[in-house]
């Protein structure tokens, strides 16, 4: 009877322990942007070591529009706000100090961590986003079917020459995404949608959004490039599907995340699959109507993130949500995390260095650190 109880309560305490770091877990506010008469939209943010960081977007003022970036030396304990002079789309960043910033109108470089920005040569298109593997090598992707590479930093750009090759026309063709899962190994998304029906009204949604309701998601083309020697040769391929591939991310060998998102007329709002590399292959491992996932994170120990808003009504894209995140360790069984209650928006974005520190940021002038 006494080994018996000793050994239950052994059980417990194991339990207790391997339960308890996951229960306490929270996403605790490091930023709030509250001011009367105007709002901070957050488009993105790039952690590249646990005390460095950027966040970019625009602070909306009535008719103005005033582009920021929120600049981080503590890990998120401090925020300074440095005024940027275009409107910005996205980050990357190589290392803690050396970044670009994606903007509306170019293509800026930083080597101070996001304190300073300079604009380089003119990018021979319009872009939405940049990769590089070193300070020398990059690629960036954007509307028409363009796919750009660089040798020397991003001062000239050349025509990848596969992306081209895909079905569509080239005025509803557009890349959105670059990932790589190793030196090797990387792949760029899009998509091709046909414009509207001739009668559909160009109207905002809001206006009338019965008539909204009533439109159909219709399947499109998905278009892709992969690569397996760095970047060197590009495969090029399509599919017929619905919804987009707006996000994808890598982890160890074997792990990766792939989020589809689907418009407000759709069953669910997204669905997250797991990727297999480099084998190849995807399974679907989330979804849920009440849920709609805006990005997804997948940590060097293979653990995965989801990120996103509460569906609060038939248009989802239109009422914020609260914001939610998910964490699971084999992309089964999902655990709901615990989220500051003021936390609400549209779209959220993840960010983490290593296994332990994440960032969330939202379009409503937030952004949150995942603390024990």
């Amino acid at each position: 009877m006494t080994l018996s109880l000793a050994r239950f309560l052994g059980a417990l305490a194991a339990l207790v322990a391997w339960v308890t770091p996951l229960a306490a877990e929270r996403w605790q506010v490091q930023y709030f942007y509250d001011k009367n008469k105007s709002s901070l939209a957050i488009g993105d943010i790039s952690f590249a070591s646990p005390v460095r960081g950027v966040a970019v977007g625009s602070i909306h003022e009535g008719s103005r529009q005033r582009p920021v970036a929120l600049v981080t030396s503590d890990g998120g304990a401090h925020w300074q706000t440095v005024p940027l002079k275009e409107a910005p789309l996205s980050l990357y960043f190589l290392n803690e100090n050396i970044g670009w910033m994606v903007t509306e109108k170019g293509l800026w470089r930083t080597t101070e961590a996001g304190k300073s920005w300079t604009k380089m040569s003119r990018v021979p298109a319009q872009i939405f986003r940049v990769y590089f593997k070193d300070e020398k090598s990059g690629w960036a992707v954007g509307p028409r079917k363009t796919v750009l590479q660089t040798n020397d930093g991003g001062q000239q750009w050349t025509r990848v020459a596969a992306a081209a090759e895909q079905p569509g026309t080239v005025e509803s063709s557009a890349y959105g995404w670059i990932a790589f899962a190793s030196a090797q190994l990387g792949v760029i998304t899009g998509w091709n949608r046909p414009p509207e029906r001739a009668f559909t009204p160009d109207l905002p949604e809001w206006i009338d959004p019965e008539a909204a309701l009533r439109h159909r998601e219709w399947p499109h083309l998905s278009i892709e490039m992969e690569t397996h020697d760095g970047g060197k040769t590009w495969k090029s391929a399509s599919a017929s599907v619905f919804g987009q591939i707006t996000h994808i991310r890598f982890g160890p060998p074997g792990l990766g995340l792939g989020l589809i998102e689907y418009s407000d007329t759709f069953q669910f709002p997204s669905e997250v699959h797991r990727i297999k590399w480099p084998t190849g292959g995807s399974e679907m491992v989330y979804r849920d109507k009440a849920f709609a996932v805006t990005d997804v994170w997948v940590t060097p120990d293979g653990t995965g993130y989801l990120s996103g808003t509460v569906v609060t009504g038939e248009l989802r894209s239109l009422a914020p949500g609260r914001v939610k995140v998910l964490k699971s360790r084999d992309f089964s069984v999902w655990t709901d995390l615990a989220v500051d209650y003021r936390a609400v928006a549209n779209r959220t974005t993840l960010s983490a260095v290593g296994d332990h520190d994440i960032w969330l940021a939202t379009d409503s002038g937030m952004i949150l650190k995942l603390t024990p």
